[in-house]
């Protein structure tokens, strides 16, 4: 049972570019939002070393780095950024409700929902080693791809993200080497077709990963075995792209919001609202196309504005801000 009560004309539930943008936003145009930053804030950029596509950096940046620079910038217009994770909602009513670490019960005007979706990993000791410490594996080739080129690497994936990603790398690594599980590609057609006829990527059927390989610092190969004939063999590589998908932190959310097959909150055409007036979803939450933060970001200036729009028609003692817009 919650002990608290707290009214907020705006409550953002999760970190990362999208939810940080969210409150820059909404903090300029005076709606006091409130942001908790959820089990990992920052979110998942927090868990990559080098940002060297995000507008404004022309040195690049540490994902860390960026993630507290954003954190500093919704402070300044007095953001209220809160350690917690929401633990229940309830989207049934005029009152939006939102319980924080099941102690604080929330009543909200709008909230604007920026929790992101988790990259699935193979759970390997040895990836989640090398991907803890930013030395070569990855499951996002468009933001890595880079740091690889004219180099040799091994990606891990059967559907049409996988083939997506593995022609992207074929265009900057030297070599490509796919894994695919079974003897046959999950993909489209036409995807499996445009990598089986790229010279540089070499796909290997019936092959899973036995161990990620290195220095103790860096990726150096990847020992891969033959699940029909128990195989081993090792493959030289400084790369390790996982692309088997991603995960969407929605799950809290599904007995309100309308979610697609793959857990996916769905947005209204356009814009950042979703089926439940007065809430609103940015980032990686509902995006599975492009999952960048420039695209998480500028999907948290959506909402933010949404949600401003969404209070001033609700309340015309709440005017929206000009300040939004500069």
């Amino acid at each position: 049972m919650a002990q608290n009560v707290e009214k907020v004309n705006c409550l953002i539930i999760g970190s990362g570019p999208a939810g940080y943008t969210a409150a820059i936003y909404a903090a300029r145009a005076n709606m006091k939002p409130v942001l908790y930053q959820g089990m990992q804030p920052g979110g998942q950029l927090t868990t990559t070393n080098e940002v060297e596509n995000f507008p404004g950096y022309p040195n690049g940046i540490t994902g860390p780095e960026m993630m507290i620079e954003l954190q500093k910038q919704a402070q300044r217009f007095d953001a209220d950024i809160r350690d917690g994770w929401v633990t229940k909602v309830d989207f049934s009513g005029g009152i939006h409700k939102v319980w924080i670490n099941e102690t604080t019960e929330i009543h909200c005007e709008t909230v604007i929902i920026s929790t992101g979706a988790s990259a699935k990993y193979l759970g390997l000791d040895s990836e989640q080693k090398y991907l803890k410490l930013g030395g070569g594996v990855s499951a996002c080739a468009v933001c890595d791809g880079f740091f690889y080129r004219n180099q040799e690497v091994v990606i891990v994936g059967a559907g049409d993200s996988a083939c997506e990603e593995a022609h992207y790398l074929s265009k900057l690594c030297k070599k490509v080497t796919m894994l695919v599980r079974r003897d046959e590609f999950r993909a489209s057609k036409i995807m499996a077709d445009r990598v089986k006829h790229t010279e540089n990527i070499e796909i290997l059927f019936n092959t899973e990963t036995d161990e990620v390989l290195g220095d103790g610092q860096v990726v150096t190969g990847v020992r891969v075995f033959n699940n029909k004939t128990n195989e081993k063999h090792e493959i030289p590589a400084t790369g390790f792209f996982v692309a088997i998908g991603h995960k969407p932190n929605t799950n809290i959310f599904k007995e309100y919001l309308e979610l697609d097959e793959t857990g996916y909150i769905i947005n209204k055409p356009g814009t950042s609202k979703t089926n439940v007036a007065g809430v609103f979803v940015s980032g990686d939450a509902a995006d599975h196309v492009y999952r960048q933060a420039i695209t998480a970001a500028g999907t948290g200036c959506m909402a933010a504005l949404d949600a401003e729009r969404y209070l001033a028609a609700k309340d015309s003692t709440f005017e929206v801000s000009t300040s939004t817009y500069n």
